[in-house]
């Protein structure tokens, strides 16, 4: 079957940084829907037309990846608004409950990148912002996407998944 808008991929992949440090391995296939936001623009466009088999070793730049790293997106909060076991590298979806901070984007997803006995430094860019990225891929099944999976415009579970940490946050794993 021919990969089209709409349909479902199984791929494995190594993604690197364009220094070859490895940052993810999917050896283990994993679904993705073909046009919806399961996969980055630059990624689809070299899987369509393509079938089962398929190789590519695609380069990405930062602005066809994760965007720029944007350092007006990095900012501080009181530490009282975070659960006491709160460390840097956990995630929170959105802001925390009580933030003071104006003008920061409410739905994204803050990283902690600094702890003090006063405050927690968060950072709302994507962890691989401004970073060129080099993905292998190979295609290992395609099909029909569900109907479902069509008006969703997602296979059913992304990636990476959401868990309740804290009023008004969520950690990501």
């Amino acid at each position: 079957m021919l990969i089209t808008v709409p349909c479902v991929v199984s791929l494995t992949w190594r993604l690197q940084d364009a220094q070859g440090n490895a940052i993810d391995e999917l050896e283990d296939p994993v679904e993705f829907f073909v046009g919806g936001d399961d996969l980055l623009a630059r990624v689809e466009e070299a899987l369509i037309d393509q079938t089962t088999g398929f190789e590519a070793s695609l380069h990405l730049e930062p602005e066809h990846a994760f965007g720029d790293y944007k350092s007006e997106l990095v900012f501080f909060e009181e530490r009282s608004l975070f659960p006491d076991e709160t460390e840097v590298g956990m995630q929170f979806d959105g802001l925390p409950e009580g933030a003071t901070t104006q003008g920061m984007p409410p739905d994204l997803a803050y990283t902690v990148t600094e702890v003090y006995e006063s405050h927690v430094v968060l950072d709302g860019n994507h962890p691989l912002a401004g970073i060129a990225l080099r993905l292998d891929l190979v295609v290992r099944d395609v099909r029909e996407a569900t109907e479902t999976e069509i008006e969703a415009s997602t296979v059913d579970q992304p990636v990476f998944t959401v868990m309740n940490t804290a009023p008004g946050g969520t950690q990501l794993h």
